[in-house]
C-alpha cells in the first residue's frame, strides 16, 4: 500500500498555489482556534482553487456539532478530523449527519489501547495540554496496536520522514515540518511530497 501525504493548516490563496504544485492526496482546513484558523467563507474560497483530485479535511476541536454540519454540507470538506475530546456518541452523530469519513485524533501515549468508530486514527504529540498543531515528535515505538489505518502527525518534516515512513502509516500528516516563519513553504511542501512518492516508489519496486 503506497502511504499517503496530507499538508494541514493551509490558510493563503498562494497556499493552494503550493498544494497543487506538489500535488500531496490530501491538504487540511483548520476551524478551531489556532494561528492557522480559517472561516468557512475563506476555506471555500481556497477549495476551488483546488485540484479537485486533492481531498480536503476540516480540522475541528470541540466543535458545536451545527459548525461542522455546515461545513459538511457546503462541499469544502471531503473529511472530518476531530481533535478534541469528542465521544463515541458525537462521532456517531456527526457521521450519521454527514456521511463523511471521520479521522479521530489521539494523543500517542494518553492510553494504552485506542478504538472508536471513527474511520482513521490520527496520532499526534501529547504537549502540554495541546490538542495537536504542536511540531514535537513522539516516540513512534510506542504506537500501540490500532484497529483503524492510521493518520501519523507530530513534527514531521524532511529531516525525519523516512523514520516516518517505516512505522508504514496510511498518511504522512505535515503541518509546521512545512513552514516557515509561521506561513507555508512552497519548497518544503515539494520537498516532502516529492520524498513520500521516492521513498515509497523504491521500496515497492
Amino acid at each position: 500500500m503506497t502511504v499517503k501525504i496530507k499538508i494541514c493548516g493551509i490558510k493563503r490563496e498562494i497556499d493552494t498555489d503550493f498544494i497543487n504544485s506538489a500535488l500531496p492526496d490530501y491538504t487540511g482546513f483548520v476551524f478551531a482556534p489556532s494561528k492557522r484558523q480559517i472561516g468557512l467563507d475563506f476555506a471555500l474560497k481556497l477549495k476551488n482553487l483546488l485540484n479537485p483530485e486533492i481531498k480536503t479535511a476540516g480540522v475541528f476541536v470541540n466543535a458545536d456539532e451545527d459548525k461542522i454540519l455546515s461545513c459538511a454540507h457546503s462541499g469544502v470538506i471531503d473529511i472530518i478530523q476531530l481533535h478534541g475530546n469528542e465521544d463515541e456518541d458525537y462521532i456517531k452523530r456527526i457521521k450519521n449527519k454527514t456521511n463523511l469519513p471521520i479521522i479521530k485524533a489521539f494523543k500517542c501515549g494518553a492510553q494504552d489501547k485506542i478504538t472508536t468508530s471513527a474511520d482513521y486514527i490520527l496520532l499526534d504529540s501529547a504537549q502540554n495540554n495541546a490538542f495537536g498543531g504542536t511540531g514535537k515528535t513522539f516516540d513512534w515505538t510506542k504506537i500501540p496496536k490500532l484497529n483503524k489505518p492510521l493518520f501519523l502527525a507530530g513534527g514531521i518534516n524532511a529531516q525525519n520522514i523516512k523514520e516516518a515512513l517505516k512505522i508504514k502509516p496510511f498518511c504522512i500528516d505535515v503541518s509546521s515540518g512545512v513552514e516557515t516563519k509561521g506561513f507555508k513553504d512552497g519548497k518544503k511542501i515539494k520537498e516532502v511530497v516529492k520524498l513520500v512518492r521516492s521513498i515509497e516508489a523504491c521500496e515497492n519496486e
